[in-house]
């Protein structure tokens, strides 16, 4: 593929981009904090099969008449029917509080077949969220040693950052759309982690077989050759991202209200890690080498 412009020389736009999404998610994440599920935080869920369109207003009544009152936007509508009311609790219920709402829903959805409950106590939903910190980290930790072993230590710190910069682009749109945060978001991180920096290690050994060529002697000749090695992998990297990403909308559209936002995650953190392969990780990659060299002339385009 020909280069249609120069990458590396307009990455400060790149860079204001992704600073500009991460920054508004931290502002809403600062003021509000995540929409945390269950996994994550005491309470509990409690999962109604109606087998009748849901209608919100029915079962909050239904859970006053009960005693237990719900916040806005705590019952929520799943199925591929619209036939199952999943109600979140900030509290843990009790077993006659969870008995009262099956003889309740009997009385109130005679077309009911029962519920599920899960429910979660504040010990164990600290320790879900340390164990999830501590995977991603871990994750991040041996793909840093990893990549400095292969390549050398700028490559693996700029392929970090670039891994970073998905999982708070990921966080950031959660973040700002109060989607639900769980342990599928957790494993849609951890998937996006290794997808992105897969496509980032084919980039930079295009730039290291570019490198054993012609070894640049000067800024200008680093960034030509930078620019070279992204054109000359953009098709293989549009062209997986673009495979992916179909299996992803599918599973998203048709794959059940259960996983709706992992895979939603997935859709957002495959265009992120795509975005940043090509325009993150390399150009700050070849900042931070070319300050070792002379600078040189403005040159075109390389073809």
């Amino acid at each position: 593929m020909k280069a249609r412009f120069d990458i590396v020389k307009r990455k400060w736009w790149f860079f204001g981009l992704s600073l500009a999404i991460t920054v508004a998610g931290l502002v809403i994440f600062a003021l509000f904090g995540f929409n945390l599920g269950t996994d994550f935080k005491a309470g509990s869920r409690v999962q109604l099969q109606l087998n009748e369109p849901v209608n919100v207003g029915k079962v909050r009544s239904m859970l006053n008449d009960i005693g237990l009152s719900v916040g806005e936007g705590s019952i929520t509508v799943a199925g591929t029917r619209g036939d199952i009311a999943v109600i979140r609790f900030p509290t843990t219920l009790s077993q006659a509080q969870i008995a009262k709402i099956g003889a309740e829903e009997k009385k109130d959805f005679p077309k009911s077949t029962g519920d599920t409950v899960d429910t979660v106590d504040p010990i164990v939903a600290r320790q879900t969220s340390q164990k999830a910190v501590w995977a991603v980290l871990l994750a991040s930790l041996f793909i840093v040693v990893y990549m400095a072993i292969r390549f050398e230590y700028r490559f693996a710190v700029s392929g970090i950052i670039a891994l970073l910069h998905d999982a708070f682009i990921v966080m950031a749109v959660f973040a700002i759309l109060r989607l639900e945060v769980d342990l599928t978001f957790v494993a849609a991180i951890l998937t996006i982690v290794g997808y992105s920096i897969n496509d980032t290690i084919v980039i930079f050994d295009r730039i290291r077989e570019n490198m054993n060529v012609a070894k640049p002697r000067s800024r200008g000749e680093l960034e030509r050759l930078v620019d070279k090695s992204l054109w000359q992998t953009m098709s293989r990297s549009i062209n997986t991202v673009v495979t992916v990403l179909i299996a992803a909308v599918m599973l998203y559209f048709f794959g059940g209200q259960s996983i709706h936002n992992f895979t939603f995650a997935l859709i957002v953190g495959l265009v992120s890690g795509a975005y940043s392969s090509i325009f993150i990780a390399s150009p700050i990659w070849v900042t931070w080498r070319s300050r070792k060299l002379p600078k040189s002339k403005p040159a075109e385009s390389v073809e």
